[in-house]
């Protein structure tokens, strides 16, 4: 055990490249490019942002082609700034692309300046992401809010008149965000309110899970914050210390509860959602290093696939990667333990976790792309999930999926986003307020 754990140890703390560097591998740079098509090339026409999923089958449940997704498209905002840098669209594109998102936000359905999980395209109304989640979604908000907050800092490096004028309504959409409301008067951040059925969905949001960022730029709201934001933060997501659970998974050490029955970590969508934009290296607060946590999370679910534990088919160093996705039967929280793991591979998982594992993220991405080839990989990247065991790898995208891959596979190679993110002035006042360190803020 002793050996085990100092391996993982070693794994954490190093600093290891892939054998080829990103800009010398064209497979890398085939991957990202493709992937960033998604948001690009497949984007809802009237809005420009990232529809929900997109099928090459052409088979859809609801005829849902016109339904844009909040998250996925908070997600994509920052792909698109990768493609302006990139080179995969010019500069002029981009904020030309960027111009028309914003002027769809603007006009969009929205409560207490929130928007909901899902938009119509077309029209900007709310489709329900259920028969009560028919209003604000907080945590897709933040998501938005997080790529906003990039967009913004990216059109001011410009010293451009009117990029400048496209920061301003960028910023305002942001200030707009009532994040004090959805305390629904508690020290808590509550996820949905709707104005049919105000607080029935009853979901107060605790960690760990993808959530951290809510509770980040709730607290950095220059017009809207939570009151109390240090007894928000510790009594909501930290649950007065109850985040803090250190013990082993596959001899890595993990520090937090993980909610739900996630004995190994969770889905690896955890470490990477609010992590796009929020640089993870040395951001800490009194119970969770949260550079270490994400780092040994992927380390975990990584571990869990090379053993294998129930055997299923193609699982290995080389392929491996466990997250919520598509599933045989529907969508699930695929994650590293034996009532998770149903056989289902997400290269979302591996690919979006470059920043943590760069030779294993590698390693799969090239084992994919040699075995499988155009049966995996599409016109906007590899395909969302796939199981050797069960035969099945369908031809089907989700944006919250692919827009992780471009983000973080960039934050590894070059930490945009992150340097963006991290240079907004609000961010360093919020992270401060909640008790947070973090190497980026304090420069």
């Amino acid at each position: 055990m002793k050996k085990l754990l100092s391996l993982a140890t070693a794994v954490l703390l190093s600093a290891a490249a892939p054998a080829v560097p990103p800009d010398q591998d064209p497979l890398f740079c085939e991957v990202q490019q493709s992937t960033f098509q998604y948001f690009w090339q497949g984007a809802e026409p009237n809005s420009g942002l990232a529809r929900e999923r997109i099928h090459c089958d052409g088979i859809y449940p609801d005829h849902d082609q016109d339904v844009v997704t909040i998250g996925g498209s908070g997600f994509g905002v920052m792909a698109l700034l990768v493609g302006a840098e990139r080179g995969f669209i010019t500069r002029v594109e981009c904020v030309a692309r960027l111009d028309k998102i914003v002027g769809f936000l603007e006009k969009a359905d929205r409560f207490h300046g929130a928007w909901p999980h899902w938009l119509y395209g077309p029209t900007g109304k709310v489709k329900p992401f259920g028969t009560k989640d028919n209003g604000g979604d907080l945590v897709e908000t933040s998501f938005m809010a997080q790529g906003l907050l990039c967009a913004r800092q990216w059109l001011r490096l410009s010293n451009d008149a009117a990029e400048e004028k496209l920061a301003e309504r960028v910023d305002r959409l942001w200030r707009d965000i009532d994040f004090d409301w959805f305390r629904n008067g508690q020290n808590v951040l509550y996820w949905h309110w709707s104005p049919d059925y105000a607080w029935q969905m009853n979901f107060p949001v605790h960690g760990y899970n993808e959530c951290l960022i809510m509770y980040v730029l709730a607290a950095s709201s220059p017009t809207h914050p939570i009151a109390n934001a240090r007894d928000v933060y510790d009594q909501g997501w930290a649950e007065n210390g109850k985040i803090r659970e250190p013990r082993e998974a596959m001899g890595v050490p993990l520090q937090a509860h993980y909610q739900g029955t996630q004995p190994n970590g969770g889905p690896l969508f955890w470490a990477h959602y609010s992590y796009l934009g929020l640089k993870p290296a040395g951001l800490k607060d009194r119970w969770i290093d949260y550079g270490r946590e994400t780092s040994s999370q992927a380390l975990a679910d990584y571990r869990w696939c090379v053993a294998n534990p129930k055997r299923f088919d193609g699982y290995g160093a080389d392929s491996w990667g466990l997250t919520s996705s598509y599933s045989v039967k529907g969508y699930a929280g695929h994650a590293p333990d034996p009532e998770h793991d149903l056989g289902v591979i997400a290269p979302t998982a591996a690919l979006s976790s470059f920043p943590y594992l760069p030779e294993e993220a590698s390693a799969a991405m090239h084992h994919w792309k040699e075995k499988f080839g155009d049966k995996l990989f599409g016109p906007y990247g590899p395909y969302d999930a796939f199981s050797e065991t069960e035969g099945w790898m369908p031809p089907r995208y989700l944006a919250i999926d692919q827009g992780p891959i471009v983000v973080m596979m960039e934050n590894y190679r070059s930490g945009l986003l992150w340097k963006l993110f991290m240079s907004c002035p609000e961010v360093k006042t919020g992270l401060s307020k909640l008790g947070m360190t973090s190497q980026a803020s304090s420069k």
